[in-house]
C-alpha cells in the first residue's frame, strides 16, 4: 500500500540538495562509462581471437614464429586426410613512411590465398590484376582511405626484416563481407618475395612462415592438427598446428598481464564511485534525523524510514547507471576512431551493459545499506533532539 508513496517522495527527496544530487549522478556515470570502455578494451583484444574461423588451421614451426618452414611440407599437408585446402603467409614487416606508419603486411600464395579466405572482398577485375602484376597489392579499405591510396597507385615500403626498398602496385582493395573483418592488411605476391630473397639471401628462400590448412570438417580440426604434426615429427624443422584462434590467444596472452591490470581498475572505479554515494548517502541521512523521527512519531514502521533512504539511493544511482550506458555508445565510437587501427573491432556488448546497470543498482544499494539501518533504528526521542 505505501510503496508507491515511498517511491514518489524518495524521487522528490533526490533532488532537495539539487547541485549535490546532480555531481553525485554525474559521478556514478562517468564511473559507469569509464567501467564499460574499459571492459570494453578488454572484449575488443580478445575479438581477433572470438572470429576466428573454426574450419582454417594455423602450422608453423615448432620453435616459435621466428623460425621458418620449407616451402615443400604444403604439399605433404594438402595430401593429409581432412584437409582441403592449403596456403601459405610470410610476416614481411617493413616501414611506410616512418617508423610510425606501420600495418600488417603479408606475402601471400596469390593463386590460393583468397580462395581460403572468401571474407576479403574485391572484384573479380581487381582479383585478375593483382594475379598478373607480380607487384601487385591488394590493401584492406582501411589504410587505403588513411593513407588516400588508390588503384594504381605504387607504394613503397622500406624493409626491415627483408632489406631493401620494396616497391608495389596497387591492384586491388578489398571490404570485408562483414563490419568483423580486418581491413588494415597489406597482402602482395610471395613469389616476388622469394625470388628477391633468393638473389640477395639464398639461405632464406622458399621459406614460409606459416601453412594456412582449410578442413573438410571442422569437428576434426583435432585429429588433422596431430596427423600434420606427426608427418614432420623428428624432421629438421617439427610443426605445430593449432587453430586459427588459439593462434590468435597466443598473441593476446603476450598483454595477458596488461588486460588483467585493466580489468582491476574497472572494478576499483566502481569500488571508489561506491564509496562516494555512501558519503553521500550518510550525509543525507545526518541531515534528515528529526525528519525521519517525525514520521514515526506520525505511526510510520521502520520498514517506511528503510525503504525511503534505500529509494532515494536507488534513484540516484539508476539515473546515473542509465546515463553512463547511454553516452557509453557515442564516446565508444569516438575513442575507436581516434585509436585508429589498433582495435579491429569496439562495440559495447550486451554483457558489458548488464554490467554496468548491475553495479549501478550495487552501488545503490550497498551506498545506502548502513545510513538505512542506522535511521530505521533511532529511537523517536533521540531523532526529535537531533540538531541537523
Amino acid at each position: 500500500m505505501l510503496l508507491p508513496y515511498t517511491l514518489k517522495l524518495a524521487s522528490k527527496n533526490m533532488w532537495r540538495h539539487r547541485l549535490r544530487s546532480t555531481l553525485t549522478v554525474t559521478g556514478i556515470a562517468i564511473a559507469m562509462i569509464s567501467f564499460g570502455l574499459l571492459r570494453t578494451v578488454v572484449d575488443a583484444w580478445y575479438e581477433g581471437a572470438a572470429l576466428a574461423s573454426a574450419s582454417r588451421l594455423i602450422t608453423r614451426n615448432e620453435v616459435s614464429l621466428g623460425f621458418s618452414l620449407p616451402l615443400t611440407y604444403g604439399e605433404r599437408i594438402r595430401k593429409t586426410d581432412g584437409v582441403a585446402g592449403v596456403t601459405w603467409a610470410n610476416w614481411f614487416g617493413g616501414i611506410y613512411i616512418d617508423a610510425k606508419h606501420r600495418f600488417p603486411q603479408f606475402a601471400v600464395d596469390a593463386a590460393s590465398y583468397f580462395q581460403l579466405y572468401p571474407e576479403y572482398v574485391f572484384s573479380d577485375k581487381e582479383k585478375s590484376d593483382f594475379l598478373r602484376d607480380r607487384r601487385g597489392v591488394v590493401v584492406g579499405q582501411k589504410i587505403a582511405q588513411e593513407y588516400g591510396w588508390k588503384i594504381g597507385d605504387t607504394v613503397p615500403l622500406k624493409g626491415t626484416f627483408y632489406p631493401g626498398t620494396w616497391q608495389f602496385h596497387v591492384r586491388g582493395i578489398y571490404h570485408g563481407e562483414d563490419g568483423k573483418v580486418d581491413e588494415t592488411q597489406f597482402l602482395f605476391h610471395w613469389d616476388y618475395l622469394n625470388e628477391t630473397v633468393k638473389a640477395l639471401l639464398p639461405s632464406r628462400a622458399n621459406s614460409v612462415g606459416v601453412f594456412i590448412v582449410y578442413l573438410k570438417n571442422a569437428n576434426a580440426a583435432a585429429t588433422v592438427s596431430a596427423a600434420i604434426d606427426s608427418t614432420f615429427k623428428n624432421s629438421l624443422a617439427e610443426t605445430r598446428t593449432e587453430t586459427q584462434k588459439a593462434f590468435q590467444l597466443s598473441f593476446v596472452a603476450m598483454v595477458d598481464t596488461i588486460l588483467v591490470a585493466i580489468q582491476t581498475v574497472a572494478y576499483v572505479v566502481i569500488l571508489i564511485i561506491m564509496a562516494v554515494m555512501a558519503n553521500t548517502m550518510a550525509m543525507t541521512a545526518r541531515e534528515r534525523t528529526r525528519e525521519y523521527a517525525t514520521l514515526k512519531a506520525l505511526g510510520f514502521h521502520d520498514s517506511f524510514v528503510f525503504m525511503l533512504i534505500v529509494g532515494e539511493s536507488m534513484a540516484i544511482a539508476l539515473v546515473g547507471g542509465f546515463a553512463g550506458v547511454v553516452l557509453s555508445f557515442p564516446l565508444a565510437k569516438a575513442f575507436h576512431q581516434a585509436t585508429g587501427r589498433l582495435f579491429m573491432v569496439f562495440d559495447i556488448t550486451p554483457t558489458t551493459i548488464a554490467l554496468q546497470l548491475a553495479a549501478a543498482v550495487l552501488i545503490g544499494l550497498c551506498a545506502a545499506a548502513v545510513p538505512a539501518y542506522s535511521s530505521s533504528r533511532i529511537r523517536i526521542v533521540d531523532g526529535l533532539r537531533a540538531v541537523a
